[in-house]
């Protein structure tokens, strides 16, 4: 089992105060070993420690903070840039027209929305749906990184260039980092298009499902019919 971090003993003792604890065990439970519940409650504790969080200059531009949603026993993660309009205002990842485009993926994949989990590299909306900015990536990172430890999903799906290069730390075109499985912290993770790139250029879609069907492979599953 590898060694707790601060954050990991942070999100741990939120977790148990909820179970009704007012001391930690002498041993600290590996996240990824908790049941589905024990997981959403974990996130639960993560995002209550987010707050109104105001760890970057974004925090006083949203709307809304787009923490994540889904699964939190999740076999498949997707990590996408940053929320857009439509996220701000809902507060939900991926609902706009980007969004129905990764919906139709996932289902196509042979997966329910709510059997996954789907989050952004960061959680608040840059002005004019800009690029992320490395200060405000690296006042996300530490949340996400948790996220995905609690949830320890067996592979990600990166979605777009920042996904791709803020998880893999190479900074090379993303049309020749897809279709190779890399990793991220020994997750394996397979790069892809992002759903909104796909709007603007349909014909690429095979690509992507072909991403998919690796993914796919790796998991032992196959599409429906």
């Amino acid at each position: 089992m590898r060694l707790a971090t601060t954050e990991d003993l942070k999100t741990v003792l939120r977790y148990f105060e909820a179970l009704g604890f007012d001391s930690l065990p002498i041993e600290v439970p590996d996240l990824s070993a908790l049941g589905r519940e024990e997981k959403a409650k974990a996130l639960a504790a993560l995002r209550q420690e987010m707050g109104d969080c105001q760890r970057c200059k974004l925090g006083k531009e949203r709307s809304n903070l787009v923490f994540g949603e889904g699964n939190p026993d999740a076999q498949l993660m997707f990590i996408g840039e940053a929320p857009g309009r439509e996220e701000d205002k809902q507060g939900r990842p991926f609902v706009g027209e980007a969004g129905k485009l990764l919906t139709s993926l996932i289902n196509k994949m042979g997966f329910k929305r709510e059997e996954v989990y789907i989050a952004n590299i960061i959680k608040s909306r840059p002005p004019g749906n800009r690029d992320p900015e490395a200060d405000e990536i690296n006042a996300c990172m530490p949340f996400l990184k948790r996220q995905i430890e609690i949830i320890a999903p067996e592979v990600i799906m990166s979605l777009g260039r920042i996904s791709a290069h803020t998880l893999t730390g190479l900074n090379v075109p993303i049309s020749r980092l897809r279709g190779t499985f890399k990793e991220f912290e020994g997750t394996p993770l397979m790069p892809t298009f992002h759903p909104a790139y796909l709007l603007r250029n349909p014909g690429d879609k095979k690509l992507v499902w072909s991403d998919a069907m690796q993914v796919l492979g790796l998991l032992g599953r196959k599409p429906p019919q």
